[in-house]
């Protein structure tokens, strides 16, 4: 867990993030919200050969961004949200989010 200022964008803090938990453990998925719905998560975690599943922005173009990115935007566009998360299993952010919530 890393704990930032107001003016630290979530992407920024993810490589520090992900490099320490690689020290402890193989980071094998990481599940983000849209703020992680970027061209440089995807790149990184892709590079590190971490499965990533993050909900794209609502108004994501299909036809850009990394091939997994395009992906979860047609499967939420041909599925819905709620059958995407399932999917995925998206839904358990929330778990995760729950316990940090309580620091």
């Amino acid at each position: 867990m890393e704990v930032s200022t107001d003016d630290v964008h979530d992407v920024k803090a993810l490589p520090g993030l992900v490099e320490g938990a690689e020290r402890n453990v193989r980071v094998a998925e990481v599940i983000g919200d849209g703020a992680y719905d970027s061209g440089r998560v995807y790149a990184l975690l892709e590079g590190l050969g971490v499965e990533v599943v993050v909900k794209p922005r609502r108004n994501s173009r299909l036809g850009s961004g990394p091939p997994a990115r395009r992906l979860a935007v047609s499967q939420i566009r041909e599925l819905g949200y709620e059958a995407w998360a399932k999917l995925t299993g998206y839904g358990r952010r929330w778990a995760v989010e729950a316990v940090y919530s309580t620091f």
